[in-house]
């Protein structure tokens, strides 16, 4: 019976730990999105995400609840807007396109990063036993969790609909006159798609999408086919 007893404990304790290590793996793929989006716009001329602490990795700056919720139970969330005034850009419309992409781009060279990392503990640590193995296992597991997740985080936002990044993306490349249209309708828009979001109509394309881009990834750093 004792046996029994500590077999749950430590049951639970990996749940634990294990639902420990996505958020801080979510963590860090949102304070890094937001932070590159930052950094490009200041890089291209507007300080406004600067002056409000924003070129950070704290991620305090940085997290929607709804959005880290998501991103921890789901794989797929959002954080809080990075604000930017694209009058402070020498091309506006380009600029505004920049900034947007800087966070997917950030999330998929972090998760090359990650899962190269996993692939080196894969490949080149040898086995430990005791508490030195566990503390590897650990770590690969958090490597795998931030490459799965910042992946997550990367194709959601390329997603061409406001407010994500996807759609300021597509919005530089309309004639003016539709693009002053849809800014007008922006509201409406980002209506719709927390209405796709939770009805789940994005989840098969998004978990495609996401498992393309993972395969890829995977291949590049030599991670064996199955680890994820």
């Amino acid at each position: 019976m004792g046996t029994f007893s500590t077999f749950l404990e430590n049951f639970e304790l990996d749940r634990l730990l294990i639902w420990l290590m996505r958020a801080v793996a979510a963590l860090l793929c949102i304070s890094i999105h937001e932070m590159s989006h930052a950094a490009a716009a200041l890089a291209l001329g507007d300080p406004t995400a600067q002056q409000r602490s924003r070129i950070s990795l704290n991620p305090i700056h940085h997290i929607d609840p709804l959005g880290l919720l998501l991103m921890v139970t789901a794989g797929f969330g959002w954080a809080k807007p990075v604000p930017v005034d694209m009058d402070h850009f020498r091309s506006p419309r380009l600029g505004m396109a920049l900034t947007a992409l800087a966070g997917p781009a950030s999330n998929f060279v972090l998760a090359l990063v990650a899962l190269g990392g996993a692939s080196g503990l894969w490949h080149f640590v040898p086995p430990v036993s005791g508490a030195g193995g566990e503390v590897l296992n650990w770590l690969f597991t958090l490597l795998l969790y931030t490459g799965v997740l910042s992946v997550g985080l990367g194709v959601f936002n390329l997603v061409p609909i406001p407010p994500l990044d996807g759609s300021k993306v597509l919005f530089s490349l309309l004639p003016e006159q539709r693009y002053r249209v849809l800014l007008r309708y922006e509201h409406y828009l980002t209506i719709v798609l927390f209405a796709l979001v939770f009805l789940g109509a994005l989840d098969t394309p998004l978990s495609l999408a996401r498992d393309g881009v993972l395969d890829l990834l995977s291949r590049v750093v030599g991670l064996p086919e199955g680890v994820l």
